[in-house]
């Protein structure tokens, strides 16, 4: 199943540039780089939804928090954490 997984922008690069705009963005503590380029509203503490390492949308912070804990819950962050080889 595909999902959209929130998570916190802690970093911008490529401001001038909102085709290759990209951010660090942490999923509960695990970053991951992020392509923000169909998010140009989005900025530095914003809580965005990340499909396929895509921004798709900025949403507040209660909302990312919860929908979260669900796929947590659910089993279906798994895939962002290291690889434990």
């Amino acid at each position: 199943m595909c999902l959209a997984i929130p998570g916190k922008i802690a970093s911008i690069a490529g401001q001038l540039d909102e085709t290759f705009r990209t951010g660090k963005v942490s999923f509960g503590g695990i970053v991951k780089e992020v392509n923000l380029c169909m998010v140009p509203e989005a900025n530095v503490g914003d809580y965005v939804m990340v499909h396929v390492g895509v921004a798709i949308s900025v949403v507040d912070e209660a909302e990312a928090q919860q929908t979260f804990q669900y796929l947590q819950q659910m089993g279906e962050v798994e895939e962002l954490e290291p690889d434990k080889h």
